[in-house]
Parts: structure tokens; sequence; C-alpha cells
């Protein structure tokens, strides 16, 4: 099994509100070990980061007024995580940053890949988080703690970094670096701790909340709870 721990970093929340990918940040995991092998790319947003994402990542315009345009490095992010299941804590603001990215791609003229659905599965940490420890913290720090992993290095957030960690993070919470492919005749009563925890998690499914304000301020907190490690929301 091939998987790519993914994160992004972008200039702000809202994709309606045309915020924009500026870094990409990927590991690869071979049969659930870490294989070395990254891919990592700074984006030029063509924009300027909002004040909040700006605080949480502090890469600021001017560093990346060189960088390569999303289209010049969209080739080789697809090739990339193409045929890979994804892994993502907080998996729909990445991928709907992603789809946005390359649905922007196809309306310039440039190549259509599609729905990151399309040609990847994904699993999310932080919604197989909320399964495993129901009512507990499950922001990415939390989880650090919760595992021994030490991440006092993570001023700041960045993609390459988060994805490294939530790698860790990943191959813990489902019990190591094991191998999840389990023979399928197995009955339920036989099934291992790591075959339900799969059996648990689902091809990321984009489920349309009505009314419309509902939905915008659901995703509105699960960014909240990502992009500020939960402190946003102790009350």
């Amino acid at each position: 099994m091939r998987q790519v721990v993914l994160d992004t970093e972008t200039t702000g929340i809202s994709v309606r509100d045309g915020n924009r990918i500026l870094e990409i940040g990927c590991v690869e995991l071979i049969d659930r070990k870490l294989t070395g092998n990254h891919y990592h790319v700074y984006v030029n947003p063509q924009r300027e980061s909002e004040e909040g994402a700006l605080r949480v990542h502090g890469i600021t315009t001017e560093f990346l007024s060189d960088k390569p345009l999303y289209k010049e490095v969209a080739q080789g992010f697809f090739d990339f995580i193409k045929g890979a299941q994804l892994v993502i804590h907080n998996a729909p603001f990445d991928i709907g940053h992603m789809d946005a990215e390359f649905a922007r791609m196809a309306r310039s003229g440039g190549f259509d890949f599609g729905k990151t659905e399309d040609f990847c599965t994904v699993v999310d940490t932080l919604a197989l988080a909320k399964h495993m420890y129901p009512g507990a913290k499950n922001n990415l720090d939390a989880l650090c703690r919760r595992f021994g992993i030490d991440n006092s290095h993570r001023t700041l957030h960045g993609a390459l970094l988060d994805a490294e960690i939530l790698a860790d993070v990943y191959l813990l919470m489902t019990g190591g670096q094991t191998d999840l492919s389990l023979d399928a005749s197995q009955d339920d009563g036989g099934q291992s701790l790591n075959k339900r925890i799969e059996n648990s998690v689902t091809d990321l499914k984009v489920v349309r909340a009505s009314p419309e304000e509902i939905a915008a301020h659901a995703s509105f907190l699960e960014l909240i709870d990502k992009k500020t490690d939960g402190k946003a929301r102790q009350f």
C-alpha cells in the first residue's frame, strides 16, 4: 500500500473568498513504513495572506514573490499523489483548497486534473481521532502529547514539518508500523484493532449541509481547530 501524508498552508480560511495554497508538504509511506521520499514546494499565491493565517504559518508575501505559480507545480504534485491513499488531518480543508486550485487551472485552459477523489482515496485523521477519543482534544499538538511525540520544534505551522509529525501520529494511532492488509475472509470476531480502525475510516465523502450558512460555519470551526491547535476554542 502506498500512502502519502499531506498538509498544506494557505492564505486564509475560505476557498469562496479566493484564498490560495502557498505551501504543500508530503511524505511517503510504503506498507506503513516511511520511505524518506517526500514532496515539498512553496507556491506564489498571487495574493496577500489574511492576517490570521499569516500569524499561523509566518510565510510572507515577500518570501513567496519569487516562488513558482500553482500551475507550474501542479503536474509534479499530481504525479506524486496520484493513486495513493492520502492521510490528512482535517481533510475537507486541504482537499477543498486542492480541488479549488485544480478547478482554477481547468477554467484558465490548463490541464483538467478533475477532483482529488478521482485519483486518490483519503483518510481523515481528525475524524479517526474523534472516533477513537470522543470528547478529547484531537488537534495535532494534543495527539503528539497523547503519543509522546516531541514537537517542541513546531513553533509555526509548516506543511512539510506538519506532514512528518502527522505521519508519526498516524502510525502510532493505528498500531505502529504494521501491515493493515489483513485477510478479508476473517470474521468480525477475529479482527484485530488495526482492521477495525481501518474499517471505521471510509474514503472522503463531501456532505453538503443545508442551509449554506450552517456548512460555512462548520467549515470555519474546523479551520480554527486546525490552524490554532484548538487554542481559539478553549473556553
